[in-house]
């Protein structure tokens, strides 16, 4: 496609998410521009474009996706929206960004991924941990041998529960901690190791701090196997105290990597009234804190947007695409799975007519 200046993006959201994506195309404003967003809470939008000097603001996004100059839209909605907006946005002739989980169902994955290509656009996956610097960095080390050969990754993504109320609702996320946060570790673990085929998959969780909230778990473990004998081992809570965590550690037969996301960037800093910000939910800045700078850089979100920006120009080829969505979807139902049987899941697994991923685990499939 012919250089035509920054693509005209347009947001569905207003919350945290889409926050977060508004700030990071104006991090990084060569290659895109935000022109629209779209929520149905009233008020919101508004205070979005405000902030961030978007033109056109929509109460409906199918409104939004009117407006000729889009030509790329990001989702961020709750999980069982997903499908259908992805459905409107492609045979509205706009490339699609969507925010992970990909959709509830291996059914809605696959008709996201069919309908995209029927007409023509774009389906990118936004798993940032792809993009965020310091995991970058540790994955080019490994392929350039490093680390020998890597037989474990791990990757762990803890805090005390996520920032919207949707979150909690299974009927609208799916399901708990595994669906928010897990579907990170599966997607990181996956390409750090050269996206092998993935074996099988075991999971334990439970829910032990928010049963008064939630039907989803709020704590996870998942360890994952690989067609190349390496092992993924993600650990995701929402049970966890004190501000967010995300570390990723590699161990190889010739050394061991170590990578703290957010220590690395952080200032220990003791403060006895407390003050405005540190970090991503942390819940409270008096005592001791750990305040990061260029937050969203350091998670990888502008470079994730722009490179999505930048494929819709033709310029690069997407590195995270729907099926890659799809993979994680599918362990996420053996996850759960695995979780309501107790036992190991071999993939592929496929089972039908599935609603919810957290029905395997709380109704597991005989």
């Amino acid at each position: 496609m012919a250089d035509r200046g920054r693509v005209k993006v347009g947001i569905i959201g207003s919350g945290f998410e889409a926050d977060i994506h508004a700030a990071s195309f104006r991090i990084l404003p060569e290659d895109a521009e935000v022109v629209a967003v779209a929520s149905p809470t009233k008020g919101h939008p508004e205070a979005l474009a405000k902030k961030y000097g978007i033109a056109h603001v929509y109460h409906d996004y199918r409104e939004m996706l009117k407006q000729k100059d889009i030509e790329m839209v990001t989702i961020n909605a709750p999980n069982h929206l997903h499908c259908a907006m992805t459905r409107d946005i492609a045979n509205a002739g706009k490339h699609v960004v969507c925010e992970k989980p990909l959709a509830m169902t291996l059914e809605e994955a696959d008709e996201m991924i069919d309908v995209c290509k029927k007409t023509g656009v774009l389906l990118m996956y936004a798993e940032e941990l792809l993009f965020t610097p310091k995991y970058v960095k540790v994955k080019e080390m490994a392929d350039q041998g490093a680390f020998g050969k890597v037989y474990l990754v791990k990757q762990s993504e803890k805090h005390f529960g996520p920032h919207a109320g949707w979150f909690w609702d299974v009927s609208k996320s799916g399901g708990g901690v595994l669906m928010d946060m897990g579907c990170h570790g599966i997607a990181f673990c996956w390409w750090f190791l050269g996206r092998p085929a993935i074996k099988s998959v075991y999971c334990q969780m439970g829910t032990y701090a928010h049963a008064d909230k939630t039907k989803g778990e709020d704590n996870c473990i998942c360890i994952l196997e690989f067609a190349n004998d390496a092992v993924g081992l993600i650990e995701t809570s929402w049970a966890k105290r004190g501000g967010m965590d995300d570390c990723t550690e590699v161990y190889g037969t010739g050394g061991v990597s170590y990578a703290d996301l957010h220590m690395g960037n952080a200032m220990p800093t003791f403060s006895g009234p407390g003050y405005g910000y540190a970090v991503e939910k942390a819940p409270s800045t008096q005592g001791w804190s750990y305040p990061v700078f260029e937050e969203h850089w350091n998670y990888g979100l502008p470079q994730e947007l722009r490179h999505f920006a930048r494929c819709v120009r033709g310029k690069e080829t997407p590195m995270v695409t729907g099926e890659d969505g799809r993979v994680v979807q599918e362990v996420l139902y053996a996850g759960y799975q695995s979780a309501g049987t107790g036992r190991k899941v071999e993939l592929p697994f496929r089972p039908k007519g599935v609603k919810r991923p957290i029905d395997l685990w709380r109704k597991p499939v005989a």
